[in-house]
C-alpha cells in the first residue's frame, strides 16, 4: 500500500491518507493514529475509546455495492488496515480524498484541527424542508450520495458534555460555510439553501490537556471549532466541487 503523509501538529497524532484497493477498485483512506488512545464522539458509533480514527474514500464506481452492504464493507476497511475494529472509529465518503482540507485555529495553549471531505452537488438538502429520499433497510441503505465529513482534533481534555456540544458548534459552522457560498439544496434549489447533504457525519476527539466542560459558540473552544470547521469546509468544496465564494451565477 502507498502511504501520504499529512503533516498534523498535534503532539502524539500522527496522519497520513493510504492508498488501497477494495475488489481490485482503488480507495483511498485517511488514518490518524495515536500515541494512546483517546475518547472519541463519533455520529456513527457513539463514544468510543480508540488508537486510531480515519476517513475512507469509495469512488463511484463502488457505491451500490458499498450502499447495499454497508455493514459488510465496513467490517472490511479495519481488516484491510490490521486494526482491530474496536480500535478505530471511522467514517465513510464518496469526496476524494485527495481533497482533504486540514485547519488548525490556536488561542493561548489551546488548540482545535478540523479536517474535512466535502461533496456537496449529489444530496444536498436543506432539513426541516427536504424530503428524504433513502430508507434503511437490514443491511444498508436504498441510496445516498454526497457527504461532509468533519474529524476535529483538540489537545484540551473534553468531557462529554463539551464532545456533544462540539458537535452543536461544528454544526452549525457548517452550515453558516454552506450558506456564504450558496449552496443550493439538490432537490428545491430555487426555494431553499442547503444546510447539509444528507449523509454528513462527524468524530470529535478529545486530548489529554486542559479539561474543557462546554464547547458553545460564547467560549473560545467554541470559536476555535467553529472557525477551523466553517473554513475546512469552504476549502474542501472548493477543492472537490470548485465551488468558491466567488463563483459566478454558472456555479
Amino acid at each position: 500500500m502507498e502511504k501520504k503523509q499529512i503533516s498534523l501538529n498535534l503532539e502524539g497524532g500522527k496522519a497520513e491518507i493510504i492508498f488501497h484497493t477494495f475488489q481490485e477498485v482503488p480507495v483511498k483512506t485517511l488514518l490518524i493514529a495515536f500515541s494512546e488512545k483517546r475518547r472519541v464522539l463519533s455520529t456513527l458509533e457513539g463514544f468510543k475509546e480508540v488508537e486510531f480514527v480515519g476517513n475512507h474514500y469509495s469512488p463511484k464506481s463502488l457505491w451500490d455495492y458499498v450502499h447495499k452492504n454497508y455493514q459488510e464493507y465496513k467490517s472490511w476497511l479495519p481488516r484491510a488496515l490490521g486494526i482491530p475494529k474496536e480500535d478505530i472509529a471511522h467514517l465513510g465518503t464518496g469526496a476524494d480524498m485527495d481533497n482533504l482540507a486540514v485547519v488548525e485555529k490556536n488561542y493561548e495553549e489551546y488548540k482545535v484541527i478540523c479536517l474535512a471531505t466535502a461533496g456537496v452537488e449529489g444530496n444536498a438538502q436543506r432539513l426541516g424542508e427536504d424530503s428524504a429520499q433513502s430508507v434503511e433497510r437490514e443491511n444498508g441503505f436504498d441510496k445516498v450520495e454526497g457527504t461532509i465529513n468533519l474529524i476535529l482534533l483538540t489537545n484540551a481534555g473534553l468531557t462529554d458534555g463539551a464532545m456533544a456540544r462540539a458537535i452543536i458548534t461544528a454544526t452549525e459552522a457548517k452550515t453558516a460555510a454552506l450558506q456564504d457560498l450558496d449552496i443550493r439544496s439538490t432537490y428545491t434549489p430555487l426555494e431553499n439553501q442547503a444546510t447539509g447533504t444528507g449523509t454528513d457525519n462527524l468524530i470529535v476527539v478529545s486530548g489529554n490537556g486542559q479539561k474543557i466542560s462546554y464547547a458553545g459558540g460564547h467560549t473560545k473552544m467554541g470559536e476555535l471549532i467553529a472557525k477551523s470547521v466553517k473554513e475546512a469546509v469552504v476549502e474542501a468544496i472548493e477543492k472537490q466541487n470548485g465551488i468558491t465564494l466567488e463563483r459566478g451565477v454558472e456555479k
